[in-house]
């Protein structure tokens, strides 16, 4: 089986991004949040320098992401330097600083720490240099310095309920051993990236919500890590052993970690145990397809990255932003067995 590209993803989800796109940026001359002058955004590559900055290179969901960014500017013309943070925040400032004194155009940033993006604000706002923070989303209180600053992401509280609602759709809503009791654990991104926190909280929401008792066996921080998620389920199911009905993962590469430790100790997704992540990587899309997956929700990459480069050129035209609007969000979508099949393809299709 051959998965389809995350550019090809976007035609599964063309109606939310679009829509998403028409309220957040492409609509913006119309919206009192933010006031617009230039020209057409076709008009702004010509010449222009654009500066990434990647937390790290070796993320499974940023690298997609960074590549169908890279993939979009260059197409558009503009000459693109990416940046590789390696998870280090004194790494990525001097990067965003040397971008700086090359006299880049505009810049796009994913933080390496949310907890710095108040010195980061203040540098690309003394540079007086049009900026797009991407997947990781500082405060509005840090993004109201700068009226020249767009946050793309995700709304991830959206993305944790929807892990939950995977759950819901099991025909025992995960509560396997029939005890009234949902017994999980949960394998944590960073806990300092709010994500990792939203998923978290509202995966568990969403069962709590429809009036499922709950059972928090473990929480353990994963880093995103895909070995890491192998480490932790092995020594939970070791631990409580077939009292874990679900393991929540807040991000794939954790997940397919996850999946690993439950086969080894001999445990079936579906069966005798449930499994969901995030991102929809296509490591994951085919575990669902397989029936090694409950279900994942889509990070849609692609539609994040043409979101971030077209609000970049609203912001190269002269678009700025009022406090408390400098946020657009993308859609997540659900996937399991019953729609996985639009998000992939024939071997014998082109990607």
């Amino acid at each position: 089986m051959k998965m389809i590209s995350r550019r090809n993803f976007l035609k599964a989800s063309a109606v939310v991004a679009g829509a998403a796109a028409l309220t957040a940026c492409g609509g913006e001359s119309s919206s009192p949040a933010a006031n617009s002058a230039g020209g057409a955004a076709g008009e702004t590559a010509a010449g222009k320098k654009v500066g990434v900055c990647i937390y790290k290179f070796d993320d499974n969901f940023m690298t997609t992401y960074r590549i169908a960014l890279e993939d979009i500017l260059k197409t558009k013309g503009y000459e693109v330097t990416t940046a590789d943070g390696n998870n280090d925040q004194a790494k990525q400032t001097e990067q965003i600083n040397t971008f700086i004194t090359q006299g880049v155009d505009a810049l796009i940033i994913n933080p390496v720490m949310t907890t710095a993006a108040a010195t980061t604000i203040d540098l690309v706002k003394n540079a007086n240099i049009p900026t797009v923070l991407i997947n990781r989303e500082p405060t509005a209180e840090d993004m109201a310095a700068y009226d020249k600053l767009v946050y793309v992401g995700c709304d991830a509280a959206q993305s944790g309920t929807m892990q939950g609602k995977l759950i819901l759709a099991t025909e025992n809503q995960g509560d396997i051993n029939g005890d009234g009791t949902v017994s999980y654990i949960m394998i944590q991104g960073d806990p300092e990236n709010i994500d990792a926190k939203l998923r978290t909280e509202y995966s568990v929401k969403a069962l709590t919500d429809a009036g499922v008792q709950v059972e928090q066996l473990d929480l353990q921080r994963g880093d995103w890590d895909q070995v890491k998620g192998q480490e932790i389920c092995a020594n939970d199911l070791a631990k409580f052993k077939e009292k874990v009905e679900v393991v929540f993962c807040n991000n794939d590469s954790m997940a397919m970690g996850a999946l690993q430790a439950i086969q080894t100790a001999g445990r079936t997704v579906g069966k005798d145990i449930y499994l969901v992540g995030v991102d929809a990587l296509p490591e994951a899309l085919a575990a669902i397809k397989e029936g090694n997956l409950t279900g994942t929700v889509l990070n849609d990459a692609t539609g994040q990255a043409e979101m971030a480069v077209q609000c970049m050129e609203d912001l190269l035209n002269g678009t700025t932003y009022a406090s408390g609007n400098q946020s657009v969000y993308v859609d997540y979508v659900m996937v399991n067995t019953e729609n996985v099949d639009q998000f992939t393809v024939s071997a014998d299709s082109k990607a």
